[in-house]
């Protein structure tokens, strides 16, 4: 099983021959006589990014099969918009500041990074008949919503000599569509031969998100070496080959650039937890150099007054991670204590993971308890207050504003842990707890 060695994701994915050989061309519109891409869509304003980031999804749910386990009607449509409104970065909506100000602009961009820290705190996805508005937002949450969980975001770069193009070709074959960006401009792209590239010499930066659903290594664009990602837009069917399109594999961004190059939303399922406990709103904005970290929480509880912890979710930010989780009972002296449940494995891609526990944990209302994470390299993932990059159809860098207490992250110095915010005022670790009321 790829990115997470422990086998814990009890799902299946459909594998196209032998994953140990890549074949020269690929096509998850017709792979094997079936198709795994969802309907090309036309997207209204600088909301690229959620389409990408959809379609990602969308194709996980269709080759997985999840979609229609869960007799959901027709092929898989999820609502780009209700991301759009409620990622929580933007001047609509920010649960980490009230009021809200500044931050993104609704309609006007974001990235997949954004994506990903709604998509962790279970802020999304849903349907496209749930929350889907573009004019008018829709209803943050419902209770008639359908979620879909995706359980874990991975990243990957081909690298500048192609050197791990393999890895994103198999993802795409295992896990579907990979989410990407490029930096479009009508001198990069050939209408005759509905192909772009961007040389490396250019210093244009990404500006527009698409979704990659295939690839040649034979098919020839203006770079001059052959080549070429089969792609998805969003500008409608009408635009190059009923809404599809090539990028070179020498391309300065798509299937390259560290964080818009190529991503992976895997392991898609419908939203089976009651309550995510985080700290982390916005996701994964700094990295801080330590090996080990834990976040605090408090039960809330239920009319019972307990709660089960199912699984925890973390990112890291480095290949081939050993990590160990562990929940706490208590941390007095300085010290935690009353392990209930310790468990190690390892992260293979840099991104988004969801563990879930050996043992189920019972949590009693009222109750502190402590979510540990140990990598052996990396650094700790963590959320602050930050200059967001609007890459994919702003402009600028906007301060997007977090918000942290004391007594919520910590992470060790030598023998001693230290509070977060005693360097990082507005940090907090990317550790989650996921947990089904009783």
């Amino acid at each position: 099983m790829r990115g997470l060695a422990l086998a814990l994701f009890l799902g299946f994915s459909v594998a196209f021959g032998d994953e140990s050989s890549v074949p020269t061309a690929f096509d998850l519109r017709n792979a094997d006589g079936k198709g795994y891409v969802s309907s090309v869509k036309q997207q209204s304003g600088g909301t690229c990014w959620t389409h990408g980031t959809m379609a990602a999804i969308e194709s996980n749910l269709m080759l997985s099969g999840v979609w229609s386990q869960n007799n959901e009607i027709g092929e898989p449509n999820l609502a780009e918009y209700h991301l759009d409104w409620w990622n929580g970065f933007n001047g609509h909506h920010n649960a980490d500041i009230a009021p809200v100000s500044g931050g993104l602009t609704v309609h006007q961009g974001g990235d997949y990074r954004v994506a990903a820290a709604y998509l962790a705190r279970a802020g999304g996805a849903v349907r496209d008949i749930d929350g889907q508005s573009y004019s008018v937002a829709p209803k943050n949450h419902s209770d008639a919503y359908h979620y879909y969980y995706v359980r874990d975001i991975h990243w990957f770069s081909a690298g500048s000599e192609l050197e791990n193009i393999e890895k994103i070709k198999k993802a795409i074959m295992q896990d579907g569509v990979i989410a990407t960006a490029l930096a479009w401009s009508d001198g990069f792209y050939s209408y005759s031969m509905n192909s772009f590239y961007q040389p490396t010499t250019s210093t244009m930066p990404a500006n527009h998100a698409v979704a990659i659903v295939g690839w040649d290594d034979n098919k020839n664009t203006q770079a001059s070496r052959p080549g070429a990602w089969l792609v998805k837009n969003s500008w409608g069917k009408t635009w190059g080959n009923a809404g599809f399109f090539w990028i070179s594999y020498y391309d300065k961004v798509a299937g390259q650039h560290p964080q818009m190059g190529a991503i992976s939303f895997k392991h898609v399922e419908r939203m089976k937890y009651d309550r995510i406990y985080f700290h982390d709103y916005h996701g994964w904005r700094d990295t801080k150099n330590a090996t080990e970290a834990f976040n605090a929480f408090v039960v809330q509880g239920n009319r019972g007054g307990r709660e089960t912890l199912k699984a925890v979710s973390f990112y890291t930010t480095a290949e081939n991670v050993q990590f160990t989780v562990g929940i706490f009972n208590r941390f007095e002296a300085g010290m935690l204590s009353e392990p209930l449940v310790v468990q190690a494995g390892r992260a293979e891609n840099i991104g988004f993971h969801t563990v879930d526990l050996n043992r189920s944990v019972i949590l009693n209302q009222g109750e502190p308890f402590y979510v540990y994470l140990k990598v052996s390299h990396g650094g700790q993932a963590f959320d602050k207050t930050s200059n967001v990059p609007v890459l994919l159809g702003g402009q600028g860098r906007p301060i997007v504003e977090s918000r942290a207490r004391p007594g919520e992250s910590f992470y060790r110095s030598g023998t001693t842990w230290v509070d977060l915010t005693k360097e990082e005022s507005t940090g907090n670790f990317c550790i989650k707890a996921l947990v089904v009321l009783e």
